[in-house]
């Protein structure tokens, strides 16, 4: 099981670090939320807990506790801009169905 992220999420989340001045990286979750059932949730993380699993990648730690990462396996994190427009994107191989705002999902 592992969550992967691209070069351009991780130097987002590198220099938000850096801004915030402490944390290792983000814990990346979901929650019950929304028409579809399901949406994501970002935070920054300083200390991981001894059940979450970490990945790092280019310095940067995704911190997942173990109910979300089962929803979460295989999903990339980017980062994108869309004109005046920028956040993350999740590309989940395990969506089976979105709500038409994009907010929530349902695996």
């Amino acid at each position: 099981m592992a969550i992967t992220m691209t070069a351009a999420a991780q130097e987002h989340v590198a220099r938000q670090l850096t801004k915030r001045g402490k944390g290792i990286g983000i814990r990346v979750g979901v929650r019950t939320a929304g028409c579809s059932g399901m949406a994501y949730v970002l935070e920054f993380v300083d200390q991981a807990e001894a059940e979450d699993e970490v990945f790092e990648q280019g310095g940067v730690k995704l911190v997942v506790d173990p109910k979300s990462l089962a929803y979460l396996d295989g999903t990339e994190l980017d980062f994108v801009k869309e004109g005046l427009n920028e956040g993350f994107a999740f590309n989940n191989p395990n969506v089976k169905n979105e709500c038409g705002c994009g907010e929530s999902f349902h695996v």
